[in-house]
């Protein structure tokens, strides 16, 4: 699938952007890296920028917000209610940092932790439902959570999203995807849920993860550290494709990923 038409099921990622301090040097690091053609929004939208890749959304970017957060990217997760979501999230013992509220016309958003402190967001699209264009280069592939504690994370979206999940992989490290409650047994996973047997940087509670498709993984990466990024994971071979980890020049992580050609 490469185009997406419609509304997003409740509890599917729907849409990605990032926050950081320079947003005139971002809009030229993923121009070069993706070829993102990066869209100005009106003046009541603070300097947000909409990528679009042959003329859909496919991500944003736009200012850092929240006292003391990173520069780094946001993976949303769809609802048809934010407010009664944001309810639900406090009370399957999660926080709301930012309460729900409009943006323009164009939905209604928040911005939550789950119960490890792993932050994501909340979107009810009006007139922007979300990703435009998705599984393909340039374009979000896939998200997941990089956390400190799988089981409580897992019942966490279970109890908030109704996310059911299929363990699988190494015992040793065990990655659970997970898949809408009213889905068919045999359909497409939303996302996944993964405790890096490694654990993750000190002070850091986990992550959402945003990967983005490409033609060519390494030249992807090559792109990435020729601007300022850095390899975190360096490519390999996976049953999934070819995949990296990145952070972008100005600290923000994301995923790389193969893609087959159309």
């Amino acid at each position: 699938m490469s185009e997406h038409e419609g509304v997003f099921a409740p509890g599917t990622p729907c849409w990605s952007d990032l926050g950081l301090d320079d947003v005139s040097a971002a809009r030229a690091f993923y121009t070069e890296v993706f070829g993102w053609e990066l869209q100005d929004g009106p003046p009541e939208a603070g300097g947000y920028l909409m990528a679009l890749l042959d003329g859909r959304p496919v991500a944003g970017i736009g200012p850092r917000t929240g006292s003391g957060r990173p520069n780094a990217w946001t993976s949303y997760l769809a609802t048809e209610d934010a407010d009664a979501t944001a309810a639900a999230v406090t009370h399957a013992g999660g926080s709301v940092l930012t309460p729900p509220f409009d943006v323009m016309d164009v939905g209604r958003m928040a911005i939550a932790t789950d119960t490890t402190g792993v932050v994501f967001g909340l979107w009810q699209g009006y007139a922007h439902q979300g990703y435009g264009r998705v599984n393909e280069a340039g374009a979000a592939c896939w998200n997941e959570t990089h956390t400190t504690d799988a089981e409580s994370s897992r019942a966490f979206y279970a109890a908030v999203f109704g996310y059911r999940f299929e363990v699988f992989g190494d015992p040793s490290e065990p990655y659970a995807i997970a898949k809408l409650s009213d889905a068919d047994a045999d359909a497409d996973p939303v996302a996944g849920v993964f405790a890096p047997p490694t654990g993750l940087p000190d002070g850091v509670p986990g992550y959402w993860i945003t990967w983005f498709g490409a033609r060519d993984t390494d030249a992807t990466v090559a792109a990435v550290l020729e601007r300022g990024g850095t390899a975190l994971m360096e490519p390999s071979d996976s049953p999934f494709g070819r995949s990296a980890l990145v952070l972008g020049a100005q600290g923000e992580l994301f995923g790389v990923i193969a893609v087959p050609s159309p």
